[in-house]
């Protein structure tokens, strides 16, 4: 009877509550859940492999060759700088050049990284390129200090660093158990570039001379970073962060250690690919051979770059970072120092190669290991930040003890085994503190 009595105002209010009750049924759906991970960031969601993977690995690793395999053959333009156009500058003077370049490409990252959370990578692969072929372009035209150093260092320096951070960043998104992996590859893209590039431009400069040299080689990494910018992208979108937390890292012991350890190695890691054709040159190498130096450094580093990076997947990454910064640091007291001879500085060049290697392609992945993802483009912007201000003091600090030591490289070769063994131990107590003294895999 209750049923036959309800009027048709009633029923028309019953009717309202329950589509409302739908309604919010499908609102209380489509809410996130208040814990666990986010959509996408589940670890059962990372393909850690497949086409699209594969093609941002491959686009990343065209984006490495062009920027930090640049950087690979910084001793190329030292040694031209030095025998050239700035002849009437010292070593250390003119290192201010290519170690403000390292450190604009590294260290801009905590800028470029906060806009990588916003926006993604694809506008800032596109932007990164424009800034970094202009600043090639105007390096070719340079003929003062100041003008290679605004070129070179400023211009070519942060659009390298924009290029490089969104291209590294969104291989955090595609892969997780094969992370070290793919890093790895796309990190051995930095050797390849060291292996073509040096000879490259060592052959242009001697036939057609720097400023066209130069020009090519932008030509050439334009089209390169074009395919970078069809091919990156990341698999989940932008998150934008309205107040990033730069603080954060350095409040986590275990990062901060890390980041330490950043700043050591690369306060010493640079100085190998500076200054290694400077004193094989004053050693008696033959001239034929001191430009292949740093193609064979680089070379062997594909194989240092890319098996580190599969061992770390399996043994840990904190594992194998320590004993690759070990073996750079023993490597390079225990045979630059006394090597004398071409084949003494060969046998180093391709040891360093192979173990300073696997630093570039882990660093990322152990920055990785200790973030959220959607925090990658800010924290790994952080930690390259504090590495990129050893690569801006470590070549300049060489250049000044070597002059102070007239000539000397001994100074500079102690310097850099000597931070590299440094940057171990921060890298051990970095393992500590996330596992303690287990044998765990870290």
């Amino acid at each position: 009877m209750e049923l036959q009595d309800r009027n048709p105002s009633q029923e028309h209010d019953l009717g309202d509550r329950n589509e409302s009750a739908v309604v919010q049924d499908k609102i209380e759906q489509d809410k996130p859940p208040a814990s666990g991970p986010p959509s996408g960031w589940d670890p059962a969601s990372f393909p850690d492999g497949g086409r699209e993977a594969w093609l941002v690995v491959v686009g990343s690793f065209l984006a490495l060759f062009c920027t930090f395999g640049l950087l690979n053959c910084v001793g190329v333009f030292l040694q031209y700088y030095v025998e050239g156009p700035l002849s009437n500058y010292g070593e250390s003077a003119v290192s201010w050049i290519t170690s403000a370049q390292i450190f604009f490409m590294n260290g801009t990252a905590i800028f470029w990284g906060r806009l990588y959370d916003n926006y993604g990578p694809r506008w800032l692969l596109i932007i990164g390129t424009i800034t970094y072929v202009f600043g090639l372009m105007m390096v070719s035209l340079s003929t003062e200090y100041y003008q290679f150093f605004l070129a070179q260092a400023v211009v070519a320096g942060c659009g390298s660093g924009i290029v490089f951070n969104a291209a590294l960043s969104p291989i955090v998104t595609w892969f997780l158990k094969k992370r070290a992996t793919a890093f790895g590859i796309v990190a051995s893209g930095s050797s390849v570039g060291g292996v073509v590039l040096p000879i490259m431009m060592d052959r242009l400069t001697r036939q057609i001379g720097f400023p066209w040299a130069m020009r090519a080689t932008a030509f050439m990494i334009l089209g390169l970073c074009i395919i970078s910018c069809l091919t990156v992208k990341s698999r989940l979108p932008p998150r934008p962060v309205k107040n990033p937390d730069y603080i954060k890292p350095f409040r986590e012991p275990a990062m901060l250690l890390a980041m330490i350890a950043g700043f050591f190695f690369y306060w010493g890691m640079f100085l190998p690919f500076n200054y290694i054709t400077l004193q094989a040159s004053k050693a008696g190498m033959s001239p034929s051979l001191v430009p292949y130096l740093l193609s064979i450094i680089n070379a062997v580093s594909i194989i240092g770059r890319i098996v580190p990076g599969f061992l770390a997947d399996k043994f840990g990454r904190y594992n194998s970072m320590i004993v690759i910064t070990a073996a750079s640091g023993i490597v390079t007291l225990a045979l630059w120092i006394p090597g004398k001879s071409t084949a003494a500085i060969v046998v180093y060049g391709v040891l360093f190669g192979l173990t300073s290697g696997g630093f570039v392609s882990l660093l990322p992945a152990c920055i990785a290991q200790l973030s959220q993802v959607h925090e990658i483009g800010i924290r790994t912007g952080t930690a390259f930040f504090v590495s990129g201000l050893g690569a801006l003091t470590g070549s300049p600090i060489g250049g000044a003890i070597v002059g102070q030591m007239h000539g000397d490289y001994l100074g500079l070769q102690i310097f850099c085994g000597v931070t590299m063994l440094i940057a171990t131990a921060f890298y051990t107590a970095s393992r500590f503190a996330q596992a303690g003294f287990t044998s765990s895999k870290v």
